[in-house]
């Protein structure tokens, strides 16, 4: 688990620059404002396959990325961070995480 992400994904909860939970994810990747997409590590095959095929429909403007965390500790399955500059960072941590 990447306790870095998950603070810095707390601190843009705060700023409200998530969108958390499915329905509030997927409108927030169809209407554009997505910087990235990310999914919890235990979440279901099936909405995995619907975010990363919905992702990949933006044209890499979104990427989809799964945290190694549970839904517990994200709580939710799905979050969307829709501020460019928290996404960078939130993404570099996570890539180096693994």
């Amino acid at each position: 688990m990447n306790d870095r992400a998950l603070g810095l994904l707390g601190i843009a909860r705060r700023a409200s620059a998530l969108s958390l939970g499915h329905d509030a994810a997927l409108s927030s990747v169809k209407e554009g404002r997505a910087s990235v997409c990310i999914l919890a590590s235990d979440s279901s095959e099936r909405l995995k396959d619907e975010f990363i095929s919905l992702c990949e429909k933006t044209g890499g403007k979104t990427p989809a990325l799964t945290l190694g965390c549970t839904m517990n500790d994200l709580g939710t399955a799905v979050l969307t961070v829709n501020d460019g500059g928290f996404a960078r960072k939130i993404t570099e941590l996570i890539r180096e995480g693994k």
